[in-house]
């Protein structure tokens, strides 16, 4: 046997499993197809949960170190009018404040910030196969690496949930065709802070007094790929909107494209096959979870793995501690995207009391461990 446990995809749900499965002590291989590490610019945000899983990978202090804390959200009309605002460190408490950081940065530390003998870049794998006693990766340049257990942690367009699953069970949904991430000097925003309107989303949130990330999402987004409309669909939001865009655009080749994805999956294993992340459960970023429940996954996984001797059985209690939260969340995605496709009007009179409902429903039960 090669490795107990071959983990494909060093984003940040691979790069957490595989600090989870050293801390546990668990024989792993991470394989990654890209040379580097994607999206290294961009930021992210991690609400309580996402602090309480790196607190319990022993990072807590980095993160405060490296992050921003985000103290209070926004939600406002396309105009600029406030709707409702949340005081996020009263509601998650000190030890679970949300942070802001760079993706990268994030990495780094997850990763132990240096090059891990344990994760070998530049190999995609080109098949799985399943054996009695065994599962056989095939890896690009036509090497072969033996394994008890793989895990697929390659997010949206992953290979391993192809492998795991036949025809369109497969297959991720595509709920938007663009939204566009990118870093901008901070144009005057304060605390994490969104627009929307009808048509549109547009998201703001400050990486200090200088920096700041930005969301954008226009709901017809024509061929998908055109960032200059970005002025048009955004003409009529806020100044700080519009000179964050215009920031954005002097250099349009630091814009990412991002179509949006969704994943619901009845299993999330198959013998030896097991799903994590976006992988598994990918989903519209209204909650901003997609890398909390990816972290959260990674230490469940881990710990399951390294308690139970029958991997069969460790597997069934990851789904079974999993699933429901991850359901939760997506839930609680639909609840809010049915209420932001109602008319604006109704909508802005609708927000102030929908709002701190939806926020406090959907982030209550993610305040306790799973």
């Amino acid at each position: 046997m090669d490795h107990r446990v071959v983990v494909i995809g060093a984003g940040i749900t691979g790069t957490a499993l595989a600090r989870a499965l050293s801390i546990k002590g668990v024989d792993h291989l991470v394989l990654e197809k890209r040379e580097t590490a994607s999206d290294g610019g961009l930021a992210i945000n991690l609400p309580g949960n996402a602090i309480a899983a790196l607190d319990r990978l022993g990072l807590a202090d980095q993160v405060a170190h490296l992050g921003t804390p985000i103290r209070r959200r926004e939600y406002r009309t396309s105009a600029g009018r406030l709707l409702f605002r949340v005081d996020e460190d009263a509601f998650w408490g000190k030890a679970m404040r949300p942070h802001a950081m760079l993706r990268k940065d994030l990495l780094t530390i997850l990763g132990g910030g240096s090059t891990d003998s344990s994760v070998l870049r530049g190999c995609g794998v080109t098949a799985l196969e399943q054996r009695e006693q065994a599962i056989v990766a095939t890896l690009e340049d036509g090497r072969q690496l033996r394994a008890e257990l793989v895990i697929g942690a390659d997010g949206v367009y992953s290979t391993t949930r192809a492998a795991m699953l036949s025809g369109d069970h497969q297959k991720a949904s595509l709920i938007g065709k663009a939204s566009w991430r990118f870093m901008i000097p901070n144009p005057g925003v304060e605390c994490w802070t969104v627009f929307a309107s009808a048509d549109a989303v547009f998201l703001l949130m400050p990486l200090s007094q200088s920096e700041a990330y930005a969301w954008a999402m226009p709901k017809q987004s024509g061929n998908g790929r055109e960032p200059p409309a970005l002025e048009v669909t955004f003409a009529k939001f806020p100044a700080v909107v519009r000179e964050a865009i215009r920031s954005a655009l002097a250099d349009p080749s630091r814009m990412h494209h991002s179509p949006l994805f969704d994943i619901r999956l009845s299993r999330w294993a198959t013998g030896r096959i097991v799903l994590a992340g976006d992988a598994a459960h990918a989903m519209a970023p209204v909650w901003a979870q997609g890398a909390a429940l990816g972290l959260e996954d990674a230490l469940v996984l881990a710990e399951e793995l390294s308690n139970i001797s029958d991997w069969n059985t460790a597997i069934q209690r990851y789904e079974a501690r999993r699933q429901p939260r991850a359901a939760h969340v997506q839930a609680a995605t639909d609840r809010m995207s049915r209420a932001a496709s109602l008319p604006e009007w109704f909508r802005t009179l609708a927000m102030p009391f929908i709002g701190p409902r939806s926020y406090a429903s959907t982030y209550d039960p993610l305040k306790v461990w799973p």
